[in-house]
């Protein structure tokens, strides 16, 4: 699902007379998410999941097209812990939906 596939969504579920209104809703829970991460470095959405910023140490890495050692400098990444009832209801899903490319046996 990309964007524009969930602000319709969110129209259909929130029962929001306009696409643009749908948008300016998931842009302001996205913006939200954004400050949170700022400020607190963590937003907890109970039953969904926790968003976390976390560090990541400096590390050695190698440049692909040259094979030279190179440095990388201690960098912020940010970290999605799926919730336990998300959890249950993707699991749930996938018990009773056939998976779209899967290996063949």
């Amino acid at each position: 699902m990309k964007k524009p596939d969930l602000i319709e969504k969110v129209k259909d579920i929130a029962g929001l007379d306009s696409k643009a209104a749908a948008e300016r809703a998931v842009n302001a829970v996205l913006e939200g998410i954004e400050a949170g991460l700022q400020e607190d470095g963590e937003v907890q959405l109970i039953g969904f999941g926790t968003f976390r910023v976390k560090d990541r140490a400096a590390r050695s890495g190698r440049n692909p097209q040259t094979g030279e050692k190179i440095k990388i400098g201690a960098s912020k990444k940010v970290a999605f812990s799926v919730g336990a009832a998300l959890k249950d209801k993707v699991k749930a899903k996938g018990k009773s939906s056939a998976k779209k490319g899967g290996k063949k046996k």
